[in-house]
């Protein structure tokens, strides 16, 4: 499996690169909007083809890239089927599995930071993304009603 943990500084995120290496296809999870040309050039550096964009949440301190970089790539965009959003392709559940190749993640529902919060976890459980489930080091950024 090819990996990849980038950051953005701007917004204190983390967005992660997974991708088969036989197949070569690439999923990412939580792509940033203002890290859409960086992401871009590591898939085309590392000669993947981006297949899915997978959304932890969504929320106004998440700015995704997942619409950009579905009209750049033909991606399909994966999220919490809870939450409604549209031009999700892949509107996921408690339990269901998903993937690229023999890159395989099981969502689970994680709801508390928003109620459409889902964590992926490898299905051989040794590694799980929570997004904004578990923020690590303390709080990023508090929204104000």
């Amino acid at each position: 499996m090819i990996f990849r943990q980038l950051y953005d500084s701007t917004s204190s995120t983390y967005t992660y690169l997974l991708a088969d290496e036989v197949s070569r296809e690439a999923l990412l999870i939580d792509p940033v909007f203002g890290q859409a040309q960086r992401d871009l050039a590591l898939v085309a550096e590392l000669r993947l083809t981006l297949r899915l964009m997978v959304e932890t949440h969504v929320h106004a301190d998440h700015v995704t890239a997942a619409w950009l970089l579905k009209q750049k790539t033909g991606c399909d965009i994966a999220s919490a089927k809870v939450i409604g959003a549209e031009h999700v392709d892949l509107p996921l559940e408690e339990g269901e599995a998903f993937g690229v190749g023999d890159v395989r993640l099981q969502a689970m529902a994680t709801p508390g930071h928003t109620d459409g919060c889902m964590s992926f976890v490898f299905t051989d459980a040794s590694m799980v993304f929570t997004g904004d489930a578990l923020l690590i080091r303390g709080l990023r950024q508090i929204s104000q009603a």
